[in-house]
């Protein structure tokens, strides 16, 4: 079965690379199957100049403007959840060491952590495909079971 894509996205003005003057962006965070990717595209009102940055990394200042517009979206796992397995998997995709991913499984398991819907979004799928009840949600909003029930407070 194909994933949904899932994306986020704001506008934002920065240097025009063909002129230097400054032009109107429009970058979008995008979960495309099991890849997070940034994408950005601009033309340029001095120059008449198009630009496209496709499959990058979102920069950690846009990272931060797509949080405050957008909100924080918070991974969450079903309480019977092994933490171990958890764990396993929030290693193997953060690239955490044991202590960190011990603080990091604490966050989860009580709702705090949290980033762009998209990035939690990838982590509950890989979460789920190891076995594990996992969901992704705006905070404020309870997050659902993958099956549809509601579980996470």
């Amino acid at each position: 079965m194909k994933k949904p894509i899932l994306v986020e996205s704001i506008r934002y003005s920065a240097a025009c690379p063909g002129c230097g003057a400054e032009a109107e962006w429009r970058g979008v965070q995008a979960l495309v199957g099991e890849e997070l990717r940034w994408d950005a595209e601009s033309t340029c009102p001095a120059c008449g100049s198009a630009a496209a940055v496709c499959g990058g990394d979102l920069p950690e200042e846009l990272r931060g403007r797509l949080l405050s517009e957008h909100g924080r979206a918070r991974l969450r796992v079903a309480p019977q959840a092994r933490s171990a397995a958890v764990m396993r998997v929030l290693r193997a995709e953060l690239g955490l060491g044991l202590g960190e991913v011990r603080a990091v499984l604490e966050q989860v398991s009580t709702g705090r952590y949290a980033g762009t819907l998209p990035e939690m979004e990838l982590l509950a799928r890989k979460l789920r495909a190891s076995g594990i009840e996992a969901a992704a949600s705006r905070m404020g909003e309870r997050a659902s079971l993958p099956g549809g029930t509601a579980g996470f407070g």
